[in-house]
C-alpha cells in the first residue's frame, strides 16, 4: 500500500510562498519528497532564503495580476498539487475603512486567490488536489474585519465551487480555515502593533495576551502546525475529502 505522506514524483505550486504559511508548506512539502515546487510572491528575498531540497521554480510578483499568471502557465507543465495561500491582512471599522483599503484587501485576497486558482484547476492533473488558506474570520463575525473577514468567506465559497467543478475529474478542493497563527501577517495589523506596544514592544507578550482572551486553547498555531494540516488535506490520506473546511482556530469559532 503506497505511503499516504509519500509526495515523491510530484509538482506542487504555492503562493505567498516566502513566509509564514506558505513557507511553512513549501518546507513540509520538501520534507516529503516533492519533487518540484512552483513558489509565487512578490517577496524574492523571502523566496531566496528558504532553503530547499527539492527543484524550485520561482515567480515574483502580486497574485492579483493576471498577466503574472499567463507567463506561468505557460511554462507550467504539470501540476499535482496547489497551495492558494497568498494573502494580506487589514482592521478597520467599516465606517472608517476607505474603499482602497476595501480593494487592496479584496484584490490580494480573493482576485488573487481566484487567479490562482483559475490557473491551478486548468493545470492540476487528475487526481491532484488543492487547499486554499481561508481564515476562522471568514466563519465569524467580528468588529473591525469587514474587508479581510469578507474576503476569506469569498475563499471558502470559491473553495466548495472549485470542489464541484474538480469532482467529476478526481481533483480534490478543500480550505483551511485558521484562526490566530504566529506569521508576519500580525505584524501588518494596527491592532496588533498597539498591543505590541502596550506590552512594552514585547511582541511575543501580546500574541500570548491575545491568544488567552480569544481562544479556548489559550494559545495560536505555529505556521508549521497549519502547514502540516494542509499537507493531510493534499495527501493520499485525505483522498475522500473535498469540499470541506478544516477548521484549525483553537476554539475561536465555538
Amino acid at each position: 500500500m503506497a505511503e499516504p505522506f509519500d509526495f515523491s514524483g510530484r509538482v506542487a505550486l504555492v503562493t505567498g510562498a516566502a513566509s509564514g504559511i506558505g513557507a511553512a508548506c513549501a518546507r513540509w512539502l520538501d520534507a516529503h519528497d516533492i519533487e518540484r515546487l512552483v513558489l509565487v510572491d512578490v517577496d524574492e528575498d523571502g523566496l531566496g532564503r528558504l532553503a530547499l531540497s527539492c527543484r524550485v521554480e520561482r515567480h515574483i510578483g502580486s497574485t492579483a495580476d493576471p498577466e503574472l499568471w499567463k507567463r506561468i502557465e505557460e511554462g507550467l507543465g504539470r501540476l499535482d498539487h496547489a497551495v492558494i495561500n497568498a494573502g494580506v491582512a487589514s482592521g478597520s471599522a467599516i465606517a472608517d475603512t476607505g474603499f482602497e483599503e476595501w480593494r487592496r484587501v479584496l484584490s490580494i485576497n480573493l482576485d488573487g486567490a481566484f487567479l490562482s486558482l483559475r490557473t491551478a484547476m486548468r493545470t492540476v492533473s487528475d487526481g491532484g488536489s488543492i487547499v486554499l488558506t481561508a481564515s476562522a474570520s471568514g466563519l465569524k463575525a467580528e468588529p473591525g474585519t469587514a474587508a479581510y473577514g469578507a474576503s476569506k468567506a469569498g475563499v471558502i465559497q470559491l473553495a466548495k465551487v472549485a470542489a464541484k467543478e474538480g469532482a467529476p475529474s478526481g481533483v480534490r478542493v478543500n480550505a483551511i480555515a485558521p484562526g490566530g497563527v504566529d506569521t508576519p501577517i500580525w505584524d501588518q495589523a494596527p491592532f496588533f502593533q498597539e498591543m505590541v506596544a502596550q506590552h512594552g514592544g514585547d511582541r511575543d507578550a501580546a500574541l500570548k495576551a491575545m491568544a488567552a482572551m480569544a481562544t479556548p486553547l489559550g494559545r495560536y498555531a505555529s505556521a508549521e502546525e497549519i502547514a502540516g494540516q494542509v499537507g493531510f488535506l493534499l495527501s493520499d490520506a485525505a483522498a475522500s475529502m473535498t469540499g470541506a473546511v478544516l477548521i484549525a482556530d483553537g476554539g475561536y469559532t465555538l
